[in-house]
């Protein structure tokens, strides 16, 4: 987690190959103010040239998801927050029973609960990037803070992306968790 007056830290220079296959999730409304974050996120990433990434967007996470994971050897949950520390959280996650009443909107770590349970082998390690987000009222557009972390969201995407490694990808998390307890 970053405070608003630093930028993302840095990852590691980038490596020779691509990295890892990824799926990378991107969910929220755009009619819905600053919910919009994580579909125009991946919007960004799915128009890079990016190898072995693949995009999903969808309004919410669904059990469906679940087999989207099958073959990825990292995925990414992209999203916007309201009290997500600003101006964005980086952190890893594992797979975790939902308590929801419903299979139509799920967590991310439900999700890799369902990836585990319904095919039998370990769900990918998964890290979600949550954005901060300030207004979240139907037919309200992005608010002025959420497109300015909006750009330091993607940069810290394509530092991402520039080493797609596990060890890499721990490193940012840590990076960002100690932005967040440093200040």
């Amino acid at each position: 987690m970053l405070d608003d007056q630093r930028d993302p830290p840095p990852l590691l220079a980038p490596t020779s190959g691509a990295g890892a296959r990824l799926v990378v999730f991107g969910w929220g409304n755009d009619a819905r103010g600053d919910d919009g974050l994580g579909p125009l996120l991946l919007e960004r990433v799915a128009r890079t040239d990016w190898p072995e990434v693949r995009a999903i967007e969808d309004f919410q996470l669904q059990i469906e998801h679940a087999l989207d994971l099958d073959g990825a050897d990292l995925a990414l949950f992209l999203d916007a927050g309201r009290d997500t520390p600003a101006p964005i959280a980086f952190v890893e996650i594992e797979p975790k029973r939902g308590a929801a009443h419903t299979t139509h909107a799920l967590a991310p770590e439900a999700v890799l609960d369902v990836y585990e349970r319904a095919l039998g082998k370990a769900a990918p390690p998964a890290f979600t990037l949550c954005v901060r987000g300030e207004q979240f009222e139907l037919g309200q557009g992005l608010s002025p803070e959420a497109s300015e972390r909006l750009e330091r969201a993607w940069s810290f995407v394509k530092a991402l992306m520039r080493d797609r490694t596990l060890a890499a990808w721990r490193r940012a998390a840590n990076a960002c968790r100690g932005d967040a307890t440093a200040g």
